[in-house]
């Protein structure tokens, strides 16, 4: 399947939970065995792309995601992604992305201040990259399960997103309408995944690799599409 060896790695934290679901999805969709990098690492050498995974790193003590910038692995994936490395933040993954300014905005408390496990509707919004195999403004369903999974960001920097296509997935209605009564967590605009400036880190709340089995919408089938054609 894959064109020439190339390494996927796996940034674990004390807390992550959602690991093992990314390593399966990872090995079915690219026949790539990814390697676990433990959170202690301070010098990751080679690898062609980064997952941070769901979960609960330290316990979202503090801020969720917080301590986890923290990590010598986390000095390590800054430098890499500043060298061009792709880096994708899964839900968990997402708050450290944003707790380490490689992605702008910050994940708060849901509005309803509940845990939200369920299955929602996003749009592809913007296509780059990570979305390369859907069609843009294509509705699919990924799960989420998050408690500070409300993106806020101010208004002026809002704007920056939009004019870059910046924003790669918003919440929607089965149709894809994006309004408040399919926001599961008061995020902006129904924002649900964003890149930084230089398209190469992506940060969602969703999580795509539970969506790839026969129990699932399949939805994220596609994306992982995407990521191998990134390799």
């Amino acid at each position: 399947l894959v064109k020439k060896k190339k390494i996927i790695s796996i940034i674990i934290f004390p807390g992550s939970n959602c690991d093992r679901d990314l390593m399966v999805a990872i090995e079915n969709n690219l026949g790539i065995k990814p390697n676990l990098i433990w959170h202690q690492t301070s010098n990751i050498e080679k690898t062609d792309l980064i997952f941070l995974p769901g979960g609960f790193s330290y316990g979202d003590y503090l801020r969720a995601g917080i301590i986890a910038t923290k990590s010598p692995a986390i000095t390590e994936v800054i430098r890499l992604s500043k060298k061009g490395t792709p880096v994708v933040g899964i839900c968990n993954g997402f708050q450290i992305l944003t707790e380490c300014n490689l992605l702008e905005g910050a994940l708060i408390k849901n509005s309803n201040q509940l845990f939200k496990c369920e299955d929602v509707f996003l749009k592809v919004v913007n296509k780059n990259k990570f979305t390369s195999s859907y069609k843009k403004n294509e509705v699919i369903s990924f799960p989420i399960a998050h408690s500070q999974g409300n993106y806020f960001i101010d208004d002026n920097k809002l704007k920056e997103l939009e004019d870059n296509e910046q924003i790669i997935f918003k919440y929607t209605s089965k149709e894809g309408l994006i309004n408040n009564s399919f926001n599961p967590n008061g995020s902006k605009n129904n924002i649900a995944g964003i890149v930084n400036k230089k398209k190469n880190v992506l940060g969602l709340m969703p999580h795509p690799e539970r969506a790839t089995d026969k129990f699932s919408s399949r939805d994220g089938k596609k994306f992982f599409k995407s990521i191998y054609q990134m390799l």
